[in-house]
Order: C-alpha cells, then structure tokens, then sequence
C-alpha cells in the first residue's frame, strides 16, 4: 500500500471535496482524507494507475459518470528512428524493455513534481524497489535516435552520472554514488552491467541505478521525452509503461510507439483493453 498526497485546489477543479464527494472516493476504494491542503489517499497495490493525480482523477470521473467508459488515446505509429535494439548481452542479466517517446509536453514544476513522485513510487511498489521494474524517462532532445540496450563490463561503462560533477565507471558508481551504493545489490555477482545509449554512443543510463547528467534529466524547457522501462517481466513493463504515458497524455502530450527488436520484434505502448471472465453467480453472493 502507498500514500499519496494530491494538492486539494487542483483536486477542486474537478470535484468539490464534500463530504459526500468524501464518501465516493472511499468507495472507489481508496481510503482519503483531507490533510491541512493536500487530499491524502491509500492506493492498494492493485490499482497503480491511481499513484499520480492525473490517473486518479481519470479513474474518479469514470466512477462518478462524469467521464464514463474507458479512456481513448490516440497512439502515433514509428517514426523512422523510433527505434530501440536489445541486443544478447542483456538476456541473463535485465532482459526486457518497454519503451516510448511522448511529444508536445508543456511541463510545469509542479507536473515534473508529479511524475517524480508517479516514477519512485512505481519503483518502491510495483517495481519492489526497482529489482523487478526501474524507469527512465529522458529529454529527446539531448539524445540521437536509435536507442541501443545492451550490456558492458563495469570497466567500460564511463558516464557522468545525476548528483554528479565528474565521470564514474560503472564500478565506481556502485561504491561512490549514493544511488549506486542504495542499489548495488541489484547488479551484485554481475560480469557486465545493463546500460543504455544512444546512435552516438553515449551513454544515458545504466539501469536499475541511475541516469546521466547530461541526458536524464527533465525539466521546464522539456517538450519530448523518451521513456524506458527495463525488467525481468515484459507484462509488467508494458502496464507501467501504459501507466506513465497515459500519465503524461492527460497532462497534454501525444504518444509516439517505438519498434522493439527482439527476436520476435514488438511494437510499444499498446493499450489494447483486456478482457476478464467474472463469475455472474459469484458477483452476486459476494454483493448480494
């Protein structure tokens, strides 16, 4: 479970914050309270679509009939270089991705606040502290298109990595970077660590750890990104990645697929609907 602060004013935009509106969030199923100017909420693990303010609104007004059904994005095919090469090394150490670039963005302090807070708690939650999911989300404009996901030795790996003014290697990272040093038991026993780069050869990223300087850090003047997730399940990937770029879509950007070469080559996001068989029997007992 994870508690969540959203501001109330932006909160009230959209609904007033009766007591009635009250009653309806909880029985969204998640437990809220009104906390000084923030509405403070429980997200039960399984809904963490609800982790940033923009999808819990999104599921609020469906479940109050302001917005009924589910949501439609509109998903714009590849571009030429909209391109990410996974290639063998990374098979017995991180092997999957699922990747993104959202365009258009007009991004405030307080939206780069919410998908901060959206990032690490899909890490801490989900991603159970980034062993089974990390996320990176990148200025495109800092990076040259196709992506490559691959893996070296900790000796090649050379980058300036975030919170730092000087180029580390991979090892290096791991012993002198408080990041590295938080998540070094992820890489542990390692020959080579997971990393990706761009067409130039530079490095922006060696996940689970920490992004480089010059390319993994979003801000203000930020108007396209590129988003990657990387992991052990692919489902998983997919969802949250599903979940960041809905995220980033109703704060007004448009999403941009990305062709994923795998063996068997993969197109994402997809936000298809899944369909589930409920038992109608069963519905009944239960709600009576």
């Amino acid at each position: 479970m994870a508690k969540v602060k959203f501001p109330r004013k932006e909160i009230e935009k959209h609904f007033k914050l009766t007591e009635e509106n009250m009653h309806k969030i909880n029985m969204l199923g998640v437990p809220a309270e009104i906390v000084d100017n923030d509405l403070e909420v429980e997200i039960f693990p399984n809904r963490p679509d609800l982790l940033s303010m923009h999808g819990f609104l999104r599921a609020l007004k469906a479940f109050m009939g302001k917005e009924k059904g589910i949501k439609k994005y509109k998903l714009n095919k590849p571009q030429k270089d909209y391109i990410v090469k996974i290639t063998k090394e990374v098979k017995e150490i991180r092997p999957y991705t699922a990747c993104a670039i959202l365009k258009n963005l007009s991004l405030t302090d307080d939206k780069i606040t919410e998908i901060i807070d959206l990032q690490e708690k899909l890490h801490s939650t989900v991603g159970r502290n980034r062993k089974k999911l990390a996320i990176g989300i990148y200025p495109l404009d800092k990076i040259k298109l196709p992506i490559t996901y691959t893996a070296l030795s900790p000796k090649e790996i050379k980058f300036v990595p975030l919170e730092s003014e000087r180029e580390m290697s991979g090892s290096e990272i791991l012993l002198r970077h408080p990041k590295g040093r938080d998540y070094a038991h992820l890489l542990e026993g390692k020959e080579k660590f997971p990393i990706f780069k761009d067409s130039n050869n530079k490095i922006i990223s060696m996940p689970p750890i920490i992004n480089s300087a010059e390319t993994g850090k979003v801000d203000a003047n930020t108007s396209s990104v590129f988003i990657e997730c990387s992991g052990f399940d692919l489902s998983i990937l997919n969802k949250t990645l599903n979940i960041l770029v809905t995220t980033l879509a109703d704060m007004g950007g448009q999403i941009h697929q990305m062709k994923l070469e795998y063996e068997k080559p993969l197109v994402t996001p997809n936000l298809k609907e899944e369909k589930i068989k409920i038992s109608l029997e069963n519905v009944n007992k239960i709600l009576g």
